[in-house]
Order: structure tokens, then sequence, then C-alpha cells
């Protein structure tokens, strides 16, 4: 499976993140190529519900990127939230058995009633940049009961296409006084 350069990095931010200013820094560990090995490990996961392929993914993406971890000083790790009915559907949050593996590795608390996905929406993987945008835009907000209050938090999602969802949730994180945001990803979309 291709890794991710930091150049790449460095571009994917300024490309996806540096102009919305909600995502301080993200990292990605791999390239995601359609029909390819890492796709059928991530489908492994998501549709077959094989989660210690989740918890190695994680453990894999920590030992990668633990020094940029480290440097974020994070409170927490967020998975990116299901809708409530996407995850009846699905049974578990793919996101969650990711940073599972994350922790392991980096000893990181993993906080899964920090946001909320309040309003179901289409699959991402159809629609162009703009319409993930809008596809996405307020479907998230900050459960009151959770103080994120000047706190360094990570997002992870399993892979990045547009940065659409990572951004939408950076938003409501920072309006609700996170201090940092950032993105952490299995694998940025080619």
């Amino acid at each position: 499976m291709p890794t991710v350069t930091t150049e790449r990095i460095n571009e994917e931010y300024e490309k996806k993140f540096l102009k919305e200013k909600f995502v301080d820094e993200f990292a990605a560990a791999f390239i995601f190529e359609k029909d390819k090995a890492l796709q059928k490990v991530l489908h492994s996961l998501k549709y077959n519900e094989n989660f210690k392929v989740g918890i190695f993914i994680g453990e894999t993406i920590a030992g990668l990127v633990k020094n940029i971890i480290h440097g974020w000083n994070p409170d927490f790790i967020v998975p990116v939230p299901l809708h409530r009915l996407k995850k009846a559907e699905r049974g578990f949050n793919q996101s969650y058995y990711i940073a599972k593996g994350i922790a392991n590795i980096i000893s990181i608390p993993i906080k899964t009633n920090v946001i909320k996905r309040n309003r179901f929406t289409r699959t991402q993987t159809e629609l162009h940049v703009d319409e993930r945008k809008e596809n996405v835009k307020n479907a998230f907000k900050v459960l009151k009961v959770n103080n994120v209050d000047n706190k360094k938090i990570i997002l992870l999602d399993d892979v990045i296409t547009t940065g659409a969802t990572i951004s939408e949730c950076a938003k409501v994180l920072k309006e609700n006084g996170a201090l940092k945001v950032y993105g952490l990803s299995v694998a940025l979309a080619d």
C-alpha cells in the first residue's frame, strides 16, 4: 500500500483545509486506490464486521504517524460519527475501531459523545466537491454535555477525499470553543 509523503500531506492540507481554517493540521497514512488492497481491507471492516482489522489498521496508522500525533498533544480522539440510522443499519462505526487501534499504541482517550450527526446525509462517494460540502453542511452538532472548550481534538475518519466531512465537524468544534482540531485518516483518496 502506498504511503503518504510529507509533501503530499502539505499539498492536500492547502487544497482541502487551509482556506476555511477549521482544521489546524492533518495526517493520513496511505493513499486510497480503488480496487486495491486497502479498499479491500477497509471494506472487510465496514461491511463484514471485521473489527480486528479496524484495530490493526489503527495500530498501523499510529506507528506511522506517532510523532505527528505526539506533536499535536491532543486531549482526545473523536471518530467521525455516523447518523443513528446508518449506525443502526451497519451496527457500528468503523472509525471507532480504527481509533481503538490508535489508542492501543498512543494511549489517547476516545470520545464518542462529543459530536453528533444530527441529519442523515447521502453517501459522499458519488458526489463532487461542492455537492459534498453542501451534503454535510449543518449535519453535525456538538453535544452540550461535553466540554470542548480549549481542547485539542483529533477527528478520525477512514478516508479523506475532499475533506468536507472533517471540515464540517471541525467547524462545529471550533464554534463551540475547541482550541485545535486535527484531521486524521487511514487514507487520502487518490
